[in-house]
Formats: structure tokens, C-alpha cells, sequence
């Protein structure tokens, strides 16, 4: 019934085995791939014929974490799967990036690549695997494909590469000191195709070394699929890209010189409009017969793309005059928003962000139940981008998969700069919202969030600033790096390359390559020139704050101390009875958790002082020999319990009350009355042994000679 083939080779200390024929022998290529004992499976299907007036590429990746792959029950109401966690929409745009430039140019079939995790061994993150099922998926199935390409992830501990570290070792990272990083790299046999990371200030020579090792680690992987490919591919799909050279050159001829005028316009709107108006006058140009060709609009982007980029690297000047390597003008401003914890408005030449800062208490964290199990995060970072920002009229719903995507990467560049938990008791969210928008809004947010978070006062360890970089190579080998692209550099050039970082090294790095032909050289002339471009913006933020502001008067405050373990259940309480008093009582919020850890918040420093001297009261010992004040709760016929020391009562005898003898204590004390008391120790059942009459009882002094008199 099976007509199985499998492939396996050794990977790093894991075996990597696809196997295809078994399961979905429907889909046009099918392949499970395991490492370890963490298996994904991708699917891959394409339509035969193009949708009449399909004039982009429909390619769609779906990436689904099953729960039972980890022996898990999900959370929630419902039991089941929902809407894609933040990690698989991240994972689908990581296949989504480096597959598909490889398509061949001007296949515009609809391609569904599904990924299921099947089983998860909690060491192997299924990303990867995703990944490289997808690759084979799609070898096998026939496509017009440009593959294979694999993926790996790398981490570097103690000056060394690490390859595929595992999934406890990458959580959490900026609390891990001895992990430097967390970098994703995918690529064919010959090129780098894409690249994701968050680093912890790795220099631009530790970066490049990280991506050539994870580029060298991916070429077993390549050779198996190949291997696979050659046993059990399907016969290619018969495609012929279109040829309209003849549709272009009449394009070119209807309005070459109204484009190059539109490309000439510095301002990005009225740029827009004119470019719009030089496509409006090559169609009033054209026969009905071309006006109707599907590969009208591919002809017009090739005639934008041949002016934008051959006067970039022709004359090193781009459509807004700026040289290659210039920054576009900068202005930083913070504190615009009166009520907020923390707020700054970073504008970039044509594009802005408003970057808001709210600072939480435990109770904020996020809790996240991910496949490998469930944690906390307390530092949020939510990436806004409204169609009014690029001047548009569209839909507003929940965030998409740029939204989260954008987000994540400010997100990545700025944690590595955050104090520690315990340094800075607070849960951090940053909200960017792009107002304006033509050229990397997720390096504005990184600048913005910087500057917004030390606005709050979050003490960073260093400012962080972010700069996205552009490529135009051309067929002759000729290429010019261009840095803070503009939307049009972006849409019409071969590379996106986004750098953040502090002045001392990298905090993330993403790149997306459109064609297949990146070498080292490239890279370390961008990452080179990405680090002058960081290093400029640093300088313009640094004139509008340099460090750290005061709290606002609107934020919490927070107190942390630390309790032995043991006492967590005193100050709990039965049912919660404790907690709920001190909280009541002094009207702070207070967090404990179980490493004794508690957090006392409240914008009363009042508030936060009471609460800390109750709990105090309950976890502290008395120590032997110290003076306290207290309160006589019961007199008896030898002496007086006093009430010293939180909830713990000692006894004064009646011969330690006093340097004379009382016929009862009655004669100088009453119940509730305040005294002063010196605590001599414990007798031999642990009873509390006190005495009054070795301290003044107006100054509280301890009096000596009285003491060795008695002594």
C-alpha cells in the first residue's frame, strides 16, 4: 500500500530522518521530518493554473503547534486549538521569508505550505524542523521551486558556536549571562537567504562568523533532501515563465521619461501621486491587447524597478537625493504625554512613531502557555501600523502577521538592554504607534521604545537605536548598499537588512534576500555600514534624553524583600486571611512568589512602607539583647505579657519591671499601655523573657549601670 522513502543522517548531537510516501499522499509533496524525538509535518499543494488577473504570488504558509505533540491538554474555555499563538504566526513568516524569492519568477499559482507538529521532545524546538519539512515538501512536489533550502539555529556560549541549542537553553536569554545569542539562518547550498536573531552586543565580526556557521551546518541538511528528492520527487510541473519583453518595451516607450520624472520627486506622497499619473499615461498609450495582458503590472514594476536601481548604482544618488551610506533627518522628543508613564515621538524623515510606556506590577505579566510548557514574560512590546500612516483608506482588525512580526523584532532588539527582574520589579509594555510610515517603522519603534522606556524611568543598561539597510545588485556584479531605506528601496530592491544595537555591539539582526547571490563580502560591507548608520542615530536620540528620567508621578512604586521559604505560609495566611489584611490595611498591592520573593506596589510610598513593616513584623525574628517598643496586653500576678514585636507577646516578671519591689504589677501599669523593653532571651521552653526596668522608659536608652548592677 506504502511505497515509503527515508532519508537520516547525524546532525550536531541529533538524527535528522524525513520520510515521505507513507502519510497525505495527496498533497503534492508530503514529508515528515524528525530530529530527535520532535517531528513536524508539511504539506504542500499548488493550484495547475493561475487565477485570470492574478498579478502577485499566493503563496501562504501555515505553521500549527498541536498540544497533544507535547502530551498537553490546552488551556482555555473551548480544549482545542484557536487562532495561531504569537510563536506559530512567527514561525510561518520564518518558511514564508527565505522560500519564497525561490520560486521561479512569474509563477503566480496558489501554493498552500501547511506545517504540523506532530510530537515535541521539549529539547528540539519544531521551528527548524518546520523548516526543513517545508523544503522538502516543496522539492518533492513538483513546483517550479528553486530549492532546496534548510534552516538551523545557533547559539554561542563561551566564545563558541553552538549548533541547534536546545529549547531550555534559548528561554529567557536575558537571564541566562553565559548565552549570547539566539540566531536563525536559512539559506540554499550557495547563499544566505535569511537571517533572525536576538543578540546580547555581539560585535558586527561575531554576527558574520554566527551566520557563516549556521550557513556551513545547513549543507548536510541540503544534500539530504536532495538525496530524498531523488528517489521520490514528482515530475516537475510544466512552466514556462511568461516572455513580455515586447508588453515592455512598449511600456518603456509609452512613459520612460514621465517615470524617471515621478522617481525624481524627494517627497513621498507627491512622489506617489506621480508615479500613479505616469502609470495612468502608459496605459492611455497601450492597445486594448496590452491594457488586457495579466503581465501589465509585472512589465510596469520592471520598468520602476530598472530606474530606481540603475541610477542608485550608476550615480550612488537615490530618489531622494540622499547619498548611499546618508541618514535621513532625525528629530527625538519625549514626555509628550502627560498622563502616561513614559512616552516619545521618534520621527525619521517620513517616518514616525509614538511609542508609549506603561509600567505594571506582577499582576501584568503575561502568562504564556506555549508547547513546551507555560511561563511568564514581563516585558510586552504591541507594534501598531493604522492605514492612515502611509496615507491609505483600509480595514482595521487585529494585529496581522507584519503587526506581530514588526513587534517582535523592536522586541528582541530592546530586552537585551533591560534590567534585571530583580533589579527593576516591574512589568514593561511598550505600545509603537506608527503614525507615519515610508521605510522601517520597526527601527522607529526600537528608537522610540529606547527612548520612551528611560522617559519612565526604566534604568536600561544602554540606549539602543536601529537602522534597516538596503541592497541593489545588479546582474554585472555591480551593487550599491544603501542605508534607512525608503518603502520604494525596499519594495524594488533585493535586500532588507535591519540592524539594532547599542553603541558597544548587536542586539538583533533580521535580513530577507530577494535573490540568490549575497556573498560574505556584501554582508560585512552592510553590517559595517549599518554600524555607522547605528552610531549617527544614537547621537540624535542622545539630544533628547541620555538617561534615565524620574518616575512619574502616575507609576507604581515597588518594593521587593525577600522572606525564607518557610515563612510564605505565615504570610499568607490561612485561606488567604493574612495577605488579604495587610493588603486592606496598608492599600498596596502585594506579590509573593515561591522563592520568597514578594513585590509591594503602590504610588503611596506610605502605602508600601506599611505593608513592608507588617510582613516584617510577621517574618522577622527578635533578636536577643535589642530594645522594642510594645504594648501590655495582660496583666497577671507575676508580671505582664507585652505584645514587642509583630504578633509575639513576651512576659516582664514583676522583678523586671521596676528597681523596687511592687506589691503587683497593677501598681505602675494597665493594660495598653506603651512600654519600652529589653529582650534578655528565651528560657529553656522558648518562653519570651523580658525586662522594663533596664531601659529609661522615656528615651528608650538601655541603662547600662542598672544592667550590670543586676548582672
Amino acid at each position: 500500500m506504502f511505497n515509503v522513502t527515508k532519508k537520516s543522517m547525524q546532525w550536531g548531537e541529533e538524527t535528522l530522518t524525513l520520510e515521505t510516501g507513507k502519510v497525505a499522499r495527496q498533497a503534492d509533496g508530503s514529508v515528515i521530518a524528525t530530529l530527535g524525538e520532535t517531528s513536524v509535518m508539511a504539506n504542500v499543494t499548488f493550484a495547475r493554473q493561475q487565477k485570470p488577473g492574478q498579478d502577485f504570488f499566493p503563496l501562504t504558509v501555515h505553521y500549527q503547534e498541536k498540544y497533544y505533540a507535547a502530551g498537553k491538554v490546552p488551556g482555555g474555555f473551548f480544549k482545542r486549538e484557536a487562532r495561531p499563538t504569537e510563536k506559530e504566526t512567527l514561525t510561518a513568516r520564518l518558511i514564508d521569508r527565505p522560500i519564497r524569492p525561490l520560486f521561479v519568477p512569474g509563477f503566480k499559482n496558489e501554493v498552500l505550505v501547511m506545517c504540523t507538529v506532530l510530537s515535541h521532545d521539549l529539547v528540539n524546538d519544531p521551528d527548524m524542523v518546520a523548516m526543513i519539512a517545508a523544503s522538502a515538501a516543496l522539492t518533492l512536489s513538483g513546483a517550479p521551486f528553486m530549492g532546496p533550502i534548510a534552516g538551523c539555529r545557533v547559539g554561542f556560549e563561551g566564545g563558541e558556536f553552538v549548533l541547534n541549542p536546545t529549547v531550555d537553553d534559548m528561554q529567557d536569554l536575558r537571564l541566562n549571562p553565559d548565552q549570547r545569542l539566539d540566531l536563525v539562518v536559512a539559506g540554499t547550498k550557495d547563499a544566505v537567504m535569511m537571517v533572525e536573531s536576538e543578540a546580547y552586543e555581539l560585535s558586527e565580526a561575531e554576527m558574520l562568523g554566527a551566520v557563516k556557521f549556521a550557513h556551513e551546518q545547513i549543507q548536510p541538511v541540503i544534500d539530504l533532501i536532495i538525496s530524498l528528492a531523488e528517489e521520490a520527487a514528482n515530475e516537475p510541473f510544466d512552466f514556462t515563465p511568461p516572455d513580455y519583453s515586447e508588453l515592455y518595451e512598449a511600456v518603456k516607450a509609452a512613459g520612460e521619461t514621465e517615470m524617471r520624472a515621478a522617481f525624481a520627486i524627494s517627497d513621498k506622497q507627491e512622489r506617489t501621486a506621480a508615479v500613479a499619473a505616469a502609470r495612468e499615461t502608459i496605459k492611455a498609450a497601450l492597445t486594448e491587447e496590452q491594457l488586457e495582458d495579466a503581465n501589465l503590472g509585472s512589465a510596469l514594476k520592471k520598468l520602476e524597478a530598472g530606474i530606481l536601481r540603475g541610477d542608485v548604482v550608476k550615480t550612488g544618488k537615490r530618489i531622494d537625493g540622499r547619498k548611499t551610506d546618508e541618514i535621513r533627518d532625525i528629530v527625538s522628543e519625549t514626555g509628550l504625554l502627560p498622563r502616561t508613564h513614559g512616552s516619545a515621538l521618534f520621527t525619521r524623515g517620513e517616518t514616525q512613531g509614538l511609542v508609549v510606556t506603561t509600567l505594571g506590577t506582577g499582576d501584568d505579566e503575561q502568562f504564556i502557555d506555549a508547547l513546551h510548557g507555560n511561563f511568564k514574560s514581563n516585558f510586552l512590546l504591541h507594534y501598531n501600523f493604522p492605514p492612515y500612516s502611509v496615507g491609505e483608506v483600509g480595514r482595521v482588525g487585529p494585529p496581522g502577521r507584519r503587526e506581530i512580526g514588526h513587534g517582535k523584532l523592536a522586541w528582541r532588539a530592546l530586552q537585551a538592554v533591560l534590567p534585571a527582574a530583580t533589579d527593576f520589579p516591574y512589568t514593561i509594555r511598550v505600545v509603537s504607534e506608527i503614525t507615519e510610515s515610508n521605510g522601517s517603522s520597526s527601527m522607529a519603534s526600537v528608537c522610540g521604545g529606547s527612548l520612551s522606556m528611560m522617559d519612565a524611568g526604566v534604568p536600561l543598561k544602554a540606549p539602543v537605536a536601529g537602522v534597516a539597510m538596503g541592497l541593489i545588485l545588479e546582474d554585472d556584479g555591480s551593487y550599491a548598499i544603501l542605508s534607512d531605506i525608503l518603502g520604494d528601496e525596499d519594495h524594488l530592491g533585493d535586500m532588507d537588512f535591519k540592524v539594532a544595537g547599542t553603541e558597544n555591539g548587536i542586539t538583533s539582526l533580521q535580513m530577507d534576500i530577494k535573490v540568490a547571490g549575497i556573498t560574505p563580502e556584501i554582508m560585512e560591507k552592510a553590517l559595517a555600514q549599518a554600524k555607522d548608520g547605528r552610531i549617527h542615530i544614537l547621537g540624535e536620540m542622545a539630544k533628547a534624553l541620555t538617561e534615565a528620567s524620574e518616575f512619574s508621578v502616575h507609576a507604581p512604586r515597588i518594593e521587593t524583600m525577600q522572606i525564607p521559604t518557610d515563612k510564605i505560609r505565615e504570610v499568607i495566611g490561612s485561606g488567604g486571611k493574612v495577605i488579604r489584611e495587610i493588603v486592606e490595611v496598608s492599600g498596596a498591592k502585594v506579590d509573593i512568589n515561591d522563592d520568597g520573593v514578594i513585590k509591594i506596589a503602590s504610588p503611596n510610598g506610605e502605602a508600601i512602607k506599611k505593608a513592608y513593616d507588617m510582613i516584617y513584623s510577621i517574618v522577622a525574628e527578635p533578636e536577643e539583647g535589642q530594645v522594642y517598643t510594645g504594648k501590655v496586653v495582660k496583666i497577671v500576678d507575676f508580671g505582664a505579657f507585652v505584645n514587642f514585636f509583630g504578633k509575639r507577646d513576651g512576659l516582664v516578671h514583676v522583678s523586671q519591671i521596676e528597681n523596687r519591689r511592687l506589691n503587683h504589677p497593677s501598681d505602675v501599669l494597665k493594660e495598653g499601655q506603651e512600654v519600652k523593653v529589653k529582650l534578655l532571651g528565651f528560657d529553656d521552653r522558648g518562653k519570651v523573657r523580658l525586662s522594663m526596668k533596664v531601659v529609661d522608659q522615656e528615651t528608650g536608652e538601655e541603662i547600662k549601670k542598672e544592667e550590670a548592677a543586676e548582672g
